[in-house]
């Protein structure tokens, strides 16, 4: 650590020692890492929104691994890639609280969950998730991902935060699952959204209001909607918007790595700071086991393998041969697009004819008005609808 570094953090120490006579109570300030090696937009991108960081907030201290920068307790290395190896061997020693990064690598199991602005209303909108894979299942990702948004909302200082989901393959199978487990006592409140059909499925436009507090989806849409909203007003290379790819959650994942993107520009980077603190700082990891032994206990594990046990066994498979045509006039929406073939066979299984179709909010199924009741009786029997 150079003269300069020493400087910087004993004159932080005798800050914090006047901070606390002053209150009357010490508290220790979070410190928080920022690699800052490997940015598109180069190292002094990244000094300089630690320097913005550090002018805006002053209720954490931030640690730079990468060179030696005035004003900062530094850490130097070579590369970005001795940079994540330094910043996982202090978060587990204790060196450093939480860390903001670009290009981790989390196990199976963890994702992020991202924090944007929508364009909207102006709306901070919370994106589970954005970046790491929280289940190879889709659906099962899904629904882990709902638990993990409302464990970084709660971190944020959402008491009670709303949880929609974004209308996608497999929505409905991850609204039936939560369900199941919300009438089994697991606290989550469905938001509602603000087109005229309303419902917890979340459509475009609730995305550009920010509707929910909490938008689930799986990883790879959460990664295209935070590009989309952090650089929508730059041409896409420089992302300036929001708080970044957020933090990583699991059920049992242990440190606080919040991540940015390589494209991502000083604004931007300086507020994923703010929010990797204020996760640090409210124990989000703590409140993420908390989340997911409430959703154990209420059933999680055999709510999804009741739904992917039913996926794997296909009635598409089957020899079912279609009941004689007729016209088709009756909509049914609600069921999934990875079942609409399945709840097709159902009903001809039945003796119901029907056909699969696409009305404007998602997949439908089609059958004569005659037959719509008992259709929506046989699927909500089969539980291919709610």
């Amino acid at each position: 650590m150079s003269q300069e570094s020493t400087k910087a953090m004993i004159a932080e120490v005798f800050s914090d020692i006047a901070q606390g006579i002053k209150s009357g109570q010490f508290k220790k300030k979070v410190r928080i890492g920022l690699t800052i090696l490997g940015s598109e937009h180069g190292v002094d991108e990244m000094i300089k929104a630690a320097r913005l960081a550090k002018m805006k907030y002053d209720d954490f201290e931030i640690v730079l691994i990468g060179q030696e920068v005035e004003g900062f307790e530094s850490v130097v290395v070579e590369s970005a890639e001795e940079g994540h190896k330094r910043m996982t061997t202090m978060l587990e020693a204790g060196e450093i609280d939480g860390c903001v990064t670009q290009h981790f690598d989390f196990p199976i199991g963890v994702s992020t969950v991202g924090r944007v602005i929508t364009p909207g209303l102006g709306r901070e909108l919370i994106i589970a998730t954005t970046t790491g894979t929280t289940s190879t299942n889709r659906v099962e990702g899904m629904v882990k991902n709902a638990v993990s948004g409302i464990a970084v909302a709660k971190a944020c200082g959402i008491e009670n935060p709303t949880v929609g989901i974004l209308n996608l393959d497999g929505a409905r199978q991850v609204e039936r699952i939560l369900n199941d487990i919300k009438g089994n006592g697991y606290e989550i409140n469905f938001s509602d959204s603000l087109r005229a059909d309303g419902g917890a499925v979340m459509r475009g436009n609730d995305l550009l209001a920010g509707t929910p507090d909490v938008m689930v989806c799986d990883s790879l849409t959460g990664n295209l909607l935070i590009k989309i909203f952090s650089s929508f007003t730059t041409g896409g290379n420089y992302e300036i918007s929001g708080s970044g790819y957020g933090p990583g959650i699991g059920e049992d994942y242990d440190k606080v790595v919040n991540i940015v993107s390589r494209a991502s520009g000083a604004p931007l980077i300086a507020e994923a700071l703010r929010y990797c603190a204020t996760c640090t700082q409210n124990k989000v990891l703590d409140i993420a086991r908390k989340e997911y032994k409430a959703a154990n206990e209420a059933g999680l594990e055999a709510a999804i393998k009741k739904v992917t046990e039913k996926n794997n066994k296909s009635v598409a498979e089957e020899e079912v041969t279609a009941p004689p045509k007729k016209v088709v006039t009756y909509s049914i929406a609600g069921v999934d697009i990875l079942e609409l073939e399945n709840a097709c066979k159902c009903l001809w299984k039945q003796n119901i004819y029907s056909e699969s179709g696409m009305g404007c909010t998602g997949p439908i199924i089609l059958v004569a008005e005659e037959d719509g009741e008992a259709a929506k009786k046989v699927l909500i029997d089969s539980e291919f609808i709610a």
